[in-house]
């Protein structure tokens, strides 16, 4: 067998309908497109985004504002007020805050609401200059965690 003695197996390719080719074939004099109407002329019809007089999708949306930095760097926020609960020997990490049931998939910033009762020894990817002043006037340190791509 030669390359051009290859065939497609009989009932691979379906033959293609020729409208607009008298009342005997089946799809004469209106071609399947109806009576009338704007998509019974011929010419370009309605647009792709057409949806029958329903106001299009491309205007329910809501239109953004602003700017998002494309790689904008997300953190799991966590307030100072929250860190004694997730304390063990007087040291919070994100790994600590993980194995006590807190979420932390992003890299971890401390920030400065609440209070600081104990002095603690934070690590931390980012902290908030309220947060920092807060822990080292508690008595504790802060120790930032490189971040990692």
């Amino acid at each position: 067998m030669k390359l051009h003695e290859v065939k497609a197996p009989k009932g691979a390719r379906k033959r293609q309908r020729r409208v607009g080719r008298g009342t005997g074939s089946g799809t004469g004099k209106t071609a399947g497109k109806g009576t009338k109407g704007q998509l019974a002329r011929s010419g370009p019809g309605l647009p792709a985004w057409f949806e029958g007089g329903q106001t299009p999708l491309h205007m329910r949306l809501p239109k953004l504002r602003g700017f998002k930095p494309p790689r904008r760097t997300k953190y799991v926020a966590v307030n100072i007020g929250q860190l004694k609960d997730y304390a063990e020997g007087g040291k919070v990490t994100p790994d600590l805050l993980r194995a006590k049931g807190l979420r932390v998939d992003q890299p971890l910033k401390v920030l400065g609401d609440g209070s600081l009762g104990q002095p603690l020894e934070v690590h931390a990817h980012a902290v908030s200059a309220a947060a920092r002043k807060a822990i080292e006037a508690a008595g504790g340190t802060v120790v930032l965690i490189e971040k990692t791509k």
